[in-house]
Order: C-alpha cells, then sequence, then structure tokens
C-alpha cells in the first residue's frame, strides 16, 4: 500500500512538508484506501457537542479509538447512545488534521448484535426476490374509494392511534376493521401471519374490508424483527386484498415493506395513502360545484338574448295583418287626396272656362251648346278618374286581403304548427306521434301524428 502511494505522489519525497501538509496528506492517504467498515466496541467518554455533533471513543479489551459521528449523522438514529452500551459503527477510517489524532468518522450505529440480524435480513430479502415476491408486475393498486379498511396492529401501539386519528379527519365514512395482534415479541410473527390470512379470508367470502393496513411504529431491528419474519412475508404476498406496510420510520425497511403493494414510511402515512382526502375532496367538488353554476348561468344568459334578439326579429301574423292596415289607410288617404285635388282642378278649369266665355261673349247658343258639352265631358272625366282610382283601390284591397291570414282561415284553411310553434309546411318534416296545433279562424286544437305520407299531391 506504501509503495502505490509513494509511486503515485513522489513528489512527497523530495518535498519538506509542513506538519499540517503532513497530516493532510495521511487523512487523505487513509481515507482513499480504507473502505467503509464495521467496527464494534464499547462506549466511553461520549461527549454532544452544542453544534450536535457526537465525540465518544470505542474501546474493547485492547484498544481504543477516537470517534465523532456529526449532526446529519445522528439526527437519523431513533436511539440514544450512552457510555458502556455495546455497539457496532459503520465508520470512515480518518485523521483529524489539526491534532494529528487518528480517528474514524461514524456514518451509522447500531447496538451489537444486529449484525447478524441484518445478514438473516438479506438473506431471506433475496431468497423472496428470487421466488419473484417484490415484483413490480404483482403489485396492486389501491382502491380510490374504499368501503371498509383493515388494521393490523396492536391495540395498545401508538401507531394504532395515529392510523385512526389520520382516518377520522380524512375519510370518517369509511368503516374500519381491526384485527389486534402483537408486533414484537417470539410469537409476534405467527399471530400477525394468523391475522392476515384471516383478514385476507374474510375480505374474500364477505367483502369485509377493501384494503389492509399492517401498522407498527418505530424501534430497533430488534423491535421490528416480526416483519421480517417469512411467515409474514408470505401472508402478505397471499392476502386477497392490497396490503399497506407502514411499520417503523422513514428509514426502517423490513421484508413485510418489500412484499406489500405499497410501502409507507410511517403509519400515518400508510393511513393517508389507503383513504381519499375528504377536505380535499369537498374542496374540489364545491369548486367544481361552483364552476358549472357559473357556466348553466352563462349558457341561460346566451340563450334569453338570443331568444330576445330572434323576437325582435320576427314579427307575428297578427303584427304583419297590423302593418299591411296601416298602408291600406295610407293608401286610401293619398286616394282621396288625389281626388279632392283633382276635382278642385276640375271645377278651376269650368270656372276659367266660365270667365273666358264671359270675356269673349261668344254667341249664346254656341256657347251654351259648348258648356253643356264641356260639362260632359268634366263629368265624363271625372267619372272615368274616380272608376279608375277605385278599381286600383280595390285591387290593391283586394291584395291586402290576400295577404291576411284571417282571409284563409275565414275561407276554411287552417294553420298547422309544430311543438316548437313552428310553421308546418312539408309532411316530411313530421314523425308519426309527435304533437301539433291546428289553428282556425276560431280556436284551435292539439292532434298526434298517426300517418304521414310525404309525396305532393297530384
Amino acid at each position: 500500500m506504501n509503495t502505490e502511494v509513494f509511486d503515485a505522489e513522489p513528489a512527497l519525497m523530495r518535498k519538506i512538508l509542513t506538519v499540517a501538509e503532513l497530516n493532510r496528506a495521511v487523512a487523505s492517504l487513509l481515507e482513499r484506501n480504507f473502505p467503509l467498515v464495521w467496527v464494534s466496541g464499547e462506549i466511553s467518554n461520549l461527549t454532544r457537542a452544542a453544534s450536535g455533533h457526537w465525540y465518544f471513543s470505542l474501546k474493547d479489551r485492547d484498544a481504543q479509538v477516537r470517534c465523532v459521528m456529526f449532526r446529519n449523522r445522528n439526527q437519523l438514529l431513533d436511539w440514544a447512545p450512552r457510555e458502556g452500551d455495546h455497539v457496532e459503527a459503520r465508520a470512515l477510517v480518518s485523521l483529524y488534521a489539526p491534532r494529528g489524532d487518528f480517528q474514524i468518522n461514524v456514518e451509522h450505529l447500531r447496538r451489537a448484535g444486529a449484525g447478524s440480524l441484518y445478514e438473516a435480513f438479506l438473506q431471506l430479502k433475496q431468497k423472496l426476490q428470487a421466488e419473484g415476491l417484490f415484483d413490480p408486475e404483482r403489485k396492486r393498486t389501491l382502491p380510490v374509494f374504499p368501503k371498509a379498511i383493515g388494521i393490523v396492529t396492536s391495540l395498545q401501539a401508538a401507531a394504532l392511534r395515529d392510523v385512526l386519528t389520520t382516518l377520522a379527519r380524512r375519510a370518517p365514512h369509511v368503516r374500519i376493521v381491526l384485527y389486534p395482534t402483537p408486533v414484537q415479541g417470539a410469537d409476534a410473527p405467527t399471530k400477525i401471519a394468523a391475522v392476515i390470512t384471516l383478514a385476507s379470508e374474510r375480505a374474500e367470502r364477505q367483502h369485509e374490508t377493501d384494503v389492509l393496513l399492517v401498522v407498527r411504529g418505530g424501534g430497533s431491528i430488534e423491535d421490528l424483527w416480526a416483519f421480517n419474519d417469512e411467515t409474514v412475508a408470505r401472508a402478505i404476498s397471499a392476502c386477497s386484498i392490497p396490503v399497506v406496510s407502514g411499520v417503523g420510520h422513514e428509514t426502517d425497511f423490513t421484508i413485510a415493506d418489500f412484499v406489500a403493494d405499497l410501502r409507507a414510511p410511517t403509519p400515518t402515512a400508510a393511513a393517508e395513502m389507503a383513504s381519499p382526502n375528504g377536505p380535499e375532496l369537498r374542496r374540489r367538488i364545491h369548486t367544481h360545484a361552483e364552476d358549472l353554476l357559473r357556466a348553466m348561468a352563462r349558457l341561460m344568459g346566451d340563450a334569453e338574448q338570443k331568444l330576445d334578439e330572434g323576437q325582435r326579429r320576427l314579427k307575428s301574423p297578427s303584427q304583419r295583418w297590423q302593418d299591411a292596415n296601416k298602408e291600406l289607410a295610407r293608401l286610401m288617404q293619398r286616394l282621396m287626396r288625389a281626388r279632392v285635388t283633382q276635382s278642385l282642378a276640375a271645377e278651376a278649369a269650368l270656372k276659367q272656362a266660365r270667365e273666358d266665355l264671359y270675356r269673349c261673349r261668344p254667341r249664346s247658343d254656341l256657347l251654351k251648346n259648348a258648356l253643356i258639352a264641356l260639362r260632359d265631358r268634366n263629368r265624363q272625366l271625372i267619372s272615368q278618374v274616380c272608376t279608375n282610382q277605385q278599381a286600383a283601390l280595390d285591387m290593391r284591397a283586394a291584395r291586402l286581403d290576400l295577404l291576411n291570414p284571417m282571409s284563409a282561415l275565414e275561407r276554411g284553411y287552417s294553420i298547422t304548427t309544430d311543438e316548437l310553434g313552428q310553421i308546418v309546411r312539408d309532411a316530411g318534416q313530421l314523425a308519426v306521434g309527435g304533437r301539433l296545433q291546428v289553428h282556425f279562424v276560431q280556436g284551435r286544437v292539439s292532434v298526434e301524428v298517426l300517418e304521414v305520407d310525404a309525396d305532393r299531391p297530384t
């Protein structure tokens, strides 16, 4: 090892080093050439600094070594070491350069004896993984809106209170079924597996639950060992409903976590994953309801505006008849004014002729005859003009009368409208069973279409 260092850094042999440079080089040498190692020993001289770092020594009967465990590492432990504890430390070999002290930087700390348990954990994990119990393809999706949730845990466990509180807050309408069992101790694995099997059978036969929570609070590897048992793992794998594992804290992993359909970091998180968020769903429903009401109000407003516009543009038959009467009255007034104007003009011409005759004083017999002839001509002219105007008036009145829908009704015709009030002009528009309104000059009737003949009459 030393030969490799000197070959890689020959400059160190030719340079005069300061103490700090020497210590840093040794620290770098140790850290590069020693992997993370597990060291077993007894804790002594434990000091918890104000910075949050831990300083202590690990010793056995023959030697001791200085240790430091920085705050960002010791905060991950779920237990507090004490003087005299026998522990196993996963550490990086190093050197504290300012003092030249050989030390190890502890990455993780566990109680002594956990190493053999961890080996058993890895062996079982490898075995079950090879059998396919961890495969993502066999994981089932949790029901979105479960009717009943089963809980496998101890009645005295604090995790049970956390789960029940979370479910009561998020989904108070969901039925809860408790399957009590010890979660720690020598007989715990057998009882946990039996309870999971019972819950599976009752769910399959009676639809008692839709999803099963297997939960326990945090603890040491020994405390959680019941959930690293092969019997429990196989019971979870064979369960007929989806299983959520919420064992320990976020940093804890058990075999049950890998076999379950979903792993939750904590029991509370397991309850949240398995239950719908009631307050959030109610908020979203309320928001969608408000959006729907606004959309309906907007559509109704648009429809009312279109209806008002259509009413303004659409004239009813009665309105058209009133407009035709007004036009007829206007034409009659013009005709009367024209007749009066022509009559006055004729009288003025007659008067002028009389005056001219008087001034000329022709022969009285001739003038009388001419006057009589002129009078007759004027009378004929006036009669002809009146006859022509009366004929024109009669013709226009007849045209107006043809436009009057009431005239058609008086002649025995009728007007037929569909259920929307639209005038029916083509039998092909109708369907058997439809309702029609038939309007007569007096009243109306409602009829049902029994047969449709869309051919034009010949």
